[in-house]
């Protein structure tokens, strides 16, 4: 394939999220044909699942300046530069008036399952940066086709490959079989899943901007569902008195002995 050949082809962007639409809309900015791929029904399929979640940036660091521009040519107006948005909110007035913009160049339902380049196998080096990008894309019956492209941007994210929990990169002892009860990301814990939590003792492992939400709708349902914490732990509720005690008193037992002041509840 010739050089004016490969320019021909698209460049295809992997996700309708706000990275990948914004990187279409940079490359129309500087005449490049995109084709965004998104896995999903919709833009920012993932945001939607965290949409109840509050950004730690406000909007004049959410939108890009290229889709800005694209967008104010369709008549759009940027939100107030200093409010902060929740994930709902990036989707309704941002993501959704900018994936219309860029309607003729996103295909949705388009899982990417892999990436290779045109006539070279795994073991292939000479002359392999010349060759244009062959995917194969999954539809929303199974069906593969394939899909030939001068450049892949992938902008899928991590949302549907978490981080393990392992100090390690890898899942800890007994992570796979406790899978059941694990939630990654932000569950919505005030609402959507307020039953899974309410009255449950739940560990929050990260220190991020997700374990910090995470932490800060347990406390606010903690205060609203009586139950939660070291009164569920304390004494008639466990099958050891002294410790029970101790649980009550927000004390520990020291060598065996009960924990001063016992059998007093001292706070939630």
């Amino acid at each position: 394939m010739t050089p004016a050949q490969l320019s021909e082809l698209p460049v295809v962007v992997i996700g309708a999220g706000p990275v990948g639409l914004a990187a279409a809309a940079q490359l129309l900015a500087r005449e490049a044909k995109p084709l965004v791929l998104e896995a999903g029904p919709e833009a920012g399929h993932n945001i939607r699942q965290w949409g109840h979640v509050g950004m730690f940036t406000p909007w004049r660091f959410c939108v890009d300046r290229a889709a800005e521009a694209l967008l104010a040519a369709h008549g759009w107006t940027h939100p107030p530069r200093d409010d902060v948005p929740t994930g709902t909110d990036l989707v309704s007035r941002y993501l959704n008036p900018l994936a219309a913009a860029l309607e003729p160049y996103i295909e949705f339902n388009a899982r990417v399952v892999a990436v290779t380049r045109k006539g070279s196998d795994k073991v292939r080096s000479a002359g392999r940066g010349a060759l244009p990008f062959v995917l194969r894309v999954q539809g929303p019956q199974g069906e593969m086709r394939r899909i030939e492209a001068r450049a892949v941007i992938d902008a899928s994210g991590t949302w549907g490959s978490p981080n393990p929990m392992g100090a390690d990169g890898l899942p800890a002892i007994g992570e796979e079989n406790a899978k059941a009860h694990i939630a990654t990301g932000i569950p919505d814990v005030l609402g959507s899943d307020r039953a899974r939590y309410a009255g449950k003792v739940t560990a929050v492992i990260g220190s991020g901007h997700s374990a910090l939400n995470a932490l800060i709708e347990l406390s606010a349902l903690r205060r609203d569902v009586p139950g939660i914490g070291r009164e569920r732990r304390g004494q008639g509720h466990d099958a050891v008195p002294r410790r029970g005690a101790c649980a009550l008193s927000g004390k520990t037992p020291h060598r065996g002995r009960p924990c001063r002041g016992a059998g007093r509840y001292r706070g939630g």
